[in-house]
């Protein structure tokens, strides 16, 4: 079997949805099936089994900005690769988004499956309903990766979803780690005020003085957040890092800490660190307590309440006790949401949809 999965991010920018994308499609070709990734790229793509579709624009969407690829020659170039690669299911990642998913649903040359990641608000949903319900209805099964997403999804595009929770490669986290000789605090993420990242350098004031923040990833609060910190050498700015480095982080820090304000869906980073045997201090989030459940995977504190937070992350990093409790309990709850396991599931819904639909040709199945 051929699958396409499409992808709307550009893959040599880091983000969850992009990382279940390709974690996904390797999960896939373990099990015997052709997965092969359609996605913008800003670069070399990240494997052969990318096909680029050209550059991203960066686009504001749900608090954040998005390396979307609207432009009309990523739809050219999605349309030629669609016509071309004769997949028996394509399964799109956020569907309706403006770029190659949204082309291919409206080309519609396989069956498709649509898995719908966003949670909280869409004004796109709100302000084209009736045309992002005509493109949904091409869908032929639908995803959602929480139940945030699935409940957004119903209430503006209307259908049935099928709950599929995001996965985690356990296999990323058996590599090198990084020595530390201080309690470490590990932050990766986009630098924006929905991420909570300044409440986090605020809670640096209620800890020791030789507690050490990692700092992943770059974002529109990054120089001002920087010029705080200017005089502080406990706050170590890592830049944009690659996902080998971020694995490594994860296992080699004391804790991981996701103080976020709002607008997540899962909380990937936090079954990532579960993977990794590193204790979780979060925010109390819908979306993190179905991931990490409250008091036995992580400690979730009231959001943008720096002394809470600083409160939470003290007890991980100086009562061992709770933190190897966590520990215990996170690499439990982490296996229960394998990717393999995952995409065991989706081949099933592949499966399916190829035995309904056998596709001739892009013209006869558009009909």
């Amino acid at each position: 079997m051929r699958v396409g999965l499409v992808c709307p991010y550009s893959l040599t920018i880091p983000g969850g949805v992009q990382g279940q994308v390709m974690g996904l499609a390797r999960s896939l070709r373990r099990m015997g099936i052709e997965a092969r990734v359609l996605a913008p790229c800003d670069g070399p793509p990240p494997d052969d089994s990318v096909t680029p579709l050209g550059n991203s624009l960066p686009t504001a969407a749900n608090g954040s900005v998005a390396p979307l690829a609207p432009d009309l020659p990523a739809q050219l170039r999605t349309i030629a690769v669609l016509r071309n690669e004769h997949f028996d299911v394509l399964h799109l990642h956020e569907p309706l988004a403006p770029g190659p998913t949204n082309t291919a649903a409206v080309l519609k040359s396989a069956p498709l499956v649509g898995t719908f990641h966003r949670a909280g608000h869409s004004i796109t949903y709100e302000v084209l309903g009736p045309l992002v319900r005509w493109v949904a209805n091409r869908l032929d099964h639908r995803c959602a990766v929480s139940q945030d997403a699935k409940e957004l999804a119903a209430r503006q595009l209307g259908g049935s979803y099928e709950l599929v929770f995001n996965g985690v490669e356990f296999a990323a986290f058996s590599g090198t780690t990084i020595q530390t000789m201080v309690p470490t605090i590990f932050f990766v993420g986009r630098h924006e005020p929905r991420k909570g990242l300044e409440h986090l350098i605020s809670a640096l004031d209620h800890l020791p003085s030789h507690v050490q923040l990692w700092v992943g990833g770059e974002g529109p609060e990054t120089a001002k957040l920087k010029a705080q910190t200017a005089q502080d050498p406990r706050v170590i700015w890592l830049g944009q890092i690659s996902d080998v480095e971020k694995q490594a982080r994860l296992q080699s820090a004391d804790v991981l800490c996701a103080p976020s304000l709002f607008g997540e869906s899962f909380g990937v980073v936090l079954l990532e660190a579960m993977a990794a045997r590193t204790p979780i201090v979060a925010s109390d989030l819908g979306a993190y307590a179905v991931v990490a459940r409250p008091g036995r995977d992580a400690l979730l504190a009231k959001p943008a309440d720096p002394v809470a937070l600083a409160a939470d992350l003290r007890r991980v990093l100086f009562e061992p006790d709770v933190a190897q409790a966590l520990v215990n309990s996170g690499w439990q709850r982490a296996r229960q949401f394998s990717m393999d396991t995952l995409a065991s599931r989706y081949a099933d819904i592949y499966e399916d949809l190829a035995a309904r639909h056998p596709v001739q040709s892009a013209k006869e199945y558009s009909k």
